[in-house]
């Protein structure tokens, strides 16, 4: 009787569409990740190690995670904050300006790179304003992680503009009208619903920060252990034809990426756990 209540509910096709969905997976996602596994497995366990552990694979590991922490944490605050006034606020041009949020998904990230390149590069447009005072910006982690903010945005923008759009604002009213300061009700009401969400942008962002390579390559100046990204150096490493190194290191970075999204998701659950028993 239960398992013919079950059949009752499945949807028709299940196993079907199960299947389906199994196979463009494993073609898309699992069959690369581990033909790569196995092309790092063509190194001796020492060899592996001495690869990943280099001087200069550590120096861009570096580089790239903190260029990508910051530029994520950037765009925590201010994602927040352009998304709260897209979805609250009406005022003339908000069609346009929410439009370009997704530019940075459209936009080439070679022709972004070139860009953000001209314009803090010593003689560009911003660039020749700072360097007077000593603000270097182009060719180094700053530089990097201005490319990282811009085309991180969306990710946190997108992430809780929905949220913020199913949020009634009759109860942060409600709040202020028990007494709550407009602060107060902003961290105690507002927030803590926000909270999953603006978890699942930063690790997006973060994410997207660690693997991006043409939005960076141009300003990063690819200064080797000071300003070399990890992606550029996979890339040095094939040009070179060396290609069980190269695999070995997009492990390391796919492994950092796993970690990273698998821990914002054990974050997600427990902080939707405490919203609900609170």
């Amino acid at each position: 009787m239960a398992q013919a209540r079950k059949k009752d509910r499945l949807l028709p096709g299940f196993r079907l569409t199960t299947g389906f969905t199994t196979l463009y997976l494993s073609l898309i996602v699992l069959i690369p990740l581990a033909a790569l596994v196995v092309k790092s497995a063509g190194l001796s366990p020492a060899e592996w190690w001495h690869t990943v552990m280099a001087p200069r694979v550590l120096a861009s590991y570096k580089v790239s995670l903190m260029t990508s922490f910051f530029a994520a944490l950037v765009n925590l605050v201010f994602g927040l904050l352009l998304a709260w006034v897209l979805v609250r606020y009406r005022f003339p041009g908000k069609r346009i300006i929410d439009g370009l949020v997704d530019l940075p998904f459209a936009l080439p990230t070679a022709v972004a790179g070139i860009a953000l390149t001209t314009i803090y590069a010593p003689n560009g447009w911003i660039g020749r304003l700072t360097e007077p005072f000593g603000l270097k910006i182009a060719y180094t982690p700053l530089g990097i992680t201005i490319a990282l903010i811009f085309i991180g945005v969306p990710f946190v923008v997108r992430t809780v503009q929905p949220v913020l759009q199913d949020l009634a604002a009759e109860t942060e009213e409600a709040a202020v009208m028990l007494g709550a300061y407009r602060w107060r009700s902003f961290f105690k009401v507002i927030l803590p619903e926000l909270t999953p969400a603006l978890m699942t942008g930063f690790a997006l962002a973060f994410a997207r920060g660690i693997g991006e390579y043409g939005s960076v390559v141009f300003i990063s100046g690819n200064m080797p252990m000071r300003t070399e990204i990890t992606p550029l150096l996979i890339i040095t490493k094939l040009e070179q034809y060396e290609y069980n190194q190269a695999a070995a290191i997009a492990v390391v970075l796919l492994l950092i990426s796993f970690v990273l999204l698998l821990l914002i998701n054990l974050l997600q659950r427990w902080a939707g756990r405490r919203l609900h028993a609170a």
